[in-house]
């Protein structure tokens, strides 16, 4: 036990006391899902004739002291008449602009001329369908269209219409069942009544997909527990971190059958989460949280039902918050107001300028902007005025973990309308109460100081100290600090862009000083007050403190250093740094005749000097912006190498909810992986005999490609949101002639033009060629963008991405995975009775979200050479026919001698892509392992143009660096000028 006056320094670990408004949402700019929803207010209920909720919506984020009075937006909730969907009654949409992923009237309207389909009918499951959709929506789910996530899943056959309606209405009725006792595992069988028959594949997507993401049964409830398997089968899980991120990945792994282990390098679970201990004399203790302390909002706030799971009660955080002066006296309450409303309007014009300025805001700091708006118009000039105007840019910054000179004016409040509604709360006995729960059961080796990870296509191996951890996949959770200081080797090196994005973003800095006392002499009415400083490089030192007296079972006092004076805290002696906090407490309190007496036991934190976390939590630098959130949170080696954490998540970065979330993003996510590598591997032992049947599927699958522009068809798995995942490219030779109107050069003349056109014109006649290969997801989408036609399609395709084309089993055990992964999803969706109608070109998502995160990600990949090599054909030389002859010399021919050099040029030539169209003349060079049709078709109709064959079995393709057998076509046709011209097909 401590003597009273003994001052501990610790190194803890989580951030954020981010204190912030009740509010609820509203959709972002910056945002890849322009219609998420906001978080209803409590007990908002309705006229029963009025059609929309409004619900307010602050427009600027703040933690620590609330803000008093803000301008607010207006979010309008579709309200469902007499609290369900009435299928009587069209359906309206109050956003005036559009969006295709949204129901529209017309898809729901039931005013029809003829009786509808059973299909085509709302369902009704119960009378309370308004209040589940707000329960939904404190999860986090749109009102009226499908998050990105669920369509990635494929929880629908097409995105709008009827279905989608049923299929939000099923996913709305499982969220609010199950919120109901959370305590209980949900199974899908408590549905089966209350559904109708014909929605059972709805409630199977539903309910699969709420549960493998970790919308419901998570938690630590003995129910939920249990459901752990005690032999798990599904391969081997490496987790890098105990924080909230890897114990809520952990357990979800351990879940769905995976054997996991979790290593730490602390002796402790909870990184930034810290609850320590305090004891002082006459059994006097108190739960002190040094990381992480404040649950930002409790309206769907998911661990807030962890704590309600463990039956803990949460204390709200009180608005009461007065401030004092350096002499100690109280701020005028009138002063405060002006100035704190002063702050806020500059704050708005500071969000109008960066409006203004479009991408250049990027490039400008929020203080810069903010400390220009002050001196132009003069809103703080005395010197009262001009301190509480600092005080305000301290919470600012405690709120960032960052000093306003290096926030984005741009971004630093992007993640604004996604914050969690609902009061800010303090857990009574502290959030190391969840850490403890959620690492029960849980392997967890502490102290394996992590070194270096190595990923590739058999596994990981994790380094920590001599020790050797190999896994199938890996999940690494630690903190955006460690990863920028580069004390964790990767091998191979992680990619640039996930590089750059670790750089871009902001790590700040947030400390405290935990102050155990004999009694509370600070009062019990009130849980924040504020203090002033002169000096405005000083004005984060010690600049707010919280009681936690009702809810640390002792009087606990924190004061809080953020900013700038958080920097120079860490190298600060504690017991100066105590004194300095205990002469600002008598200041306040000893002229009002209070007695402040020694601490009986303290503790500094120096979370920048922690080497498993090197600072605090995120924020927005200057520079950067949402999407790095959503960099760093992709997956590296194909499936094998995952991160998760505060800041790998755009919507609730630096909060501990969002830690949580992350987690269980992951673990969703590696279990998709597992499972494609489990078809494939089925496939690879048990391959199909049956070429026919085969490329049958194929041809199934592509009539409804995901991608479809010009002859290009994609197709991909729906449920795989990572743009790494593969997919499967067509190109069909089928189509009449017809002139580029994309941009080709009209004067662009070819010597083989005539050949080509009559070569194309019979093959339309007898076969359609259909050419594949194997590409990642995001090469697709940067295919379709290209501009300039088909023929800049290929060139970009071969030329830039070094990808071959070849037919249909040349494709290998790779693609066999790829189509038997897209086939098992496409075959449990039944086909959408409205479904929307689709451009050519219109990728089955929202059309808006995909070309905005394709144009981000294209800035940032404009070399890439490819995500996924191109498979190497193996076609034996004997499925050659007989009937082709090798011909071993130039063809002789009496044309005149400079004829004969440009023929010999010609020959000697080895076409590429960029060199023809492939509509107008068939492109040169196909690397085709597997003809679609015969050879011997292909000899006729070959001779019947004066062609013959030309094989040459060991041809080295320049760009594989491989042998590949090539099908080679010598020209003997008598053109007009007398030219031999030799191709390859």
């Amino acid at each position: 036990m401590n003597s009273p006056t003994e001052t501990e320094t610790e190194t803890p670990d989580q951030f954020s006391q981010f204190p912030l408004p009740h509010f609820t949402l509203t959709p972002p700019l910056p945002n890849p899902n322009p219609n998420f929803p906001p978080i209803p207010v409590p007990n908002a209920t309705p006229p029963v004739d009025d059609r929309l909720l409004p619900f307010p919506v602050p427009k600027k984020r703040r933690r620590g002291r609330p803000r008093r009075s803000a301008s607010a937006l207006s979010f309008q909730v579709h309200a469902f008449p007499y609290g369900s969907f009435n299928p009587n009654l069209p359906y309206s949409n109050p956003n005036p602009n559009p969006n295709p992923n949204s129901i529209s009237s017309s898809a729901v309207a039931t005013t029809q001329t003829s009786p509808p389909k059973i299909a085509d009918e709302i369902i009704v499951i119960n009378k309370e369908s308004t209040a589940e959709a707000l329960t939904a929506l404190s999860a986090g789910f749109p009102a009226d269209s499908l998050t990105e996530e669920e369509i990635d899943f494929g929880v629908v056959s097409s995105v709008g219409g009827i279905e989608q309606v049923n299929y939000i209405l099923i996913r709305n009725h499982i969220i609010a069942r199950w919120r109901e006792n959370i305590s209980n595992w949900v199974t899908k069988e408590v549905f089966v009544d209350s559904i109708p028959q014909h929605c059972r594949t709805l409630l199977d997507s539903a309910y699969d997909y709420l549960v493998t993401h970790g919308y419901i049964n998570f938690g630590v409830a003995p129910a939920i527990k249990e459901k752990i398997l005690a032999d798990p089968s599904k391969g081997n899980v490496v987790i890098v971190g105990a924080g909230l991120a890897g114990l809520a990945a952990a357990g979800q792994l351990m879940r769905f059958g995976f054997k996991v282990t979790v290593l730490e390098g602390r002796k402790r679970a909870g990184g930034r989460v810290y609850t320590k201990k305090m004891e002082g004399g006459n059994r006097l203790s108190a739960a002190a949280d040094l990381g992480g302390s404040v649950l930002t909002g409790t309206l769907g706030n998911p661990l807030g039902i962890v704590a309600k799971q463990l039956g803990a009660s949460l204390f709200k955080v009180r608005d009461k918050c007065p401030l004092y002066r350096m002499d100690g006296s109280p701020v005028d309450p009138d002063m405060d107001m002006k100035v704190e409303t002063a702050f806020n309007r500059l704050l708005d014009k500071a969000s109008r300028l960066r409006q203004l300025m479009g991408e250049v805001a990027m490039d400008v700091s929020l203080g810069a902007a903010l400390e220009t708006f002050r001196q132009v118009y003069k809103d703080a000039v005395t010197e009262e005025e001009i301190n509480l105007f600092n005080w305000h840019l301290a919470n600012l910054e405690y709120a960032n973990a960052g000093l306003v000179s290096k926030l984005s004016l741009a971004f630093w409040d992007q993640d604004d309308p996604y914050d969690m509604g609902g009061d800010h709360c303090f857990l009574p006995g502290g959030n190391g109460r969840l850490i403890q729960a959620l690492a029960e059961n849980v392997p967890i080796l502490y102290e394996k100081t992590v070194h270096t990870i190595r990923y590739g296509s058999d596994g990981v191996q994790v380094m920590a100290g001599n020790q050797v951890f190999e896994g199938d996949m890996a999940l690494c959770t630690v903190p955006l600090g460690v990863l920028k200081s580069g004390s964790i080797k990767f091998v191979p090196e992680l990619p640039q862009r996930k590089i750059d994005g670790i750089k871009r973003l902001g790590f700040g800095l947030l400390n405290k000083v935990a102050m155990l006392f004999p009694h509370v002499f600070w009062g019990t009415d009130l849980d924040t007050f504020g203090h002033l400083t002169e000096d405005p490089n000083r004005r984060g030192e010690f600049f707010l403190f919280y009681s936690y007296a009702t809810v640390a079972g002792g009087p606990l006092l924190l004061a809080l250093v953020a900013g700038e004076a958080a920097h120079r805290f860490e190298t600060l002696p504690p017991t100066d740094a105590v004194t300095q906090v205990l002469q600002i407490l008598k200041g306040i309190y000893e002229p009002q005749g209070i007695t402040v007496p020694e601490p009986l036991q303290t503790v500094c934190t120096r979370w920048g000097g922690d080497p498993f976390s090197f600072g605090s939590y995120s924020n927005v630098a200057v520079g950067a912006s949402g999407d790095d959130y959503d960099i760093l949170a992709e997956s590296v080696g194909d499936g094998r190498l995952f991160f998760a954490g505060e800041a790998t998540t755009r919507r609730y970065p630096a909060t501990m909810h969002g830690a949580f979330l992350t987690g269980l993003r992951e673990a969703a996510n590696m279990a998709q992986y597992a499972n494609t590598r489990t078809a494939k591997k089925k496939i690879d032992r048990s391959p199909s005999n049956n070429s026919h049947s085969c490329a049958s599927i194929l041809m199934d699958l592509f009539r409804e490609p995901d991608l479809e522009f010009g002859s290009f068809s994609v197709i991909f798995g729906q449920k795989n949101a990572d743009l790494k995942s593969p997919a499967i490219l067509r190109i069909t030779f089928n189509e009449p002639r017809k002139k580029n109107q994309e941009g080709s050069k009209t004067d662009q003349q070819h010597s083989n033009k005539v050949l080509f056109q009559q070569l194309q014109s019979h093959f339309n006649q007898q076969h359609q060629l259909h050419v594949y290969t194997l590409l990642s997801k995001q090469q697709a989408l940067e295919l379709r963008e290209v501009r300039g036609g088909d023929e800049m399609r290929l060139n970009y395709l071969c030329e830039t991405l070094g990808i071959k084309l070849v037919g249909r089993k040349g494709l290998g055990p790779n693609a066999d995975s790829v189509i038997a992964s897209i086939k098992a999803q496409r075959g449990v969706r039944k086909p959408s009775s409205t479904p929307l109608v689709q451009k050519s070109g219109a990728l089955k998502m929202k059309p808006g979200v995909l070309k905005q995160k394709f144009i981000r990600r294209a800035k940032i990949i404009r070399n890439t050479k490819g995500l996924i090599p191109a498979p190497i054909p193996n076609v034996a030389n004997s499925s050659i026919t007989e009937e082709i002859k090798v011909i071993n010399q130039p063809p002789s021919d009496s044309s005149a001698s400079g004829q004969n050099q440009g023929s010999k040029n010609l020959l000697s030539r080895q076409w590429t892509w960029d060199a023809f169209n492939p509509i107008e003349d068939i492109p040169a060079t196909f690397c085709i392992t597997n003809m679609i049709f015969q050879i011997t078709s292909l000899q006729h109709h070959c001779r019947s143009l004066r062609l013959q064959f030309d094989y040459d079995d060991k041809l080295l393709c320049p760009r594989e660096k491989i042998f590949l057998p090539l099908l080679r076509l010598s020209s003997k046709i008598q053109c007009e000028k007398q030219k031999r011209h030799r191709f390859m097909v």
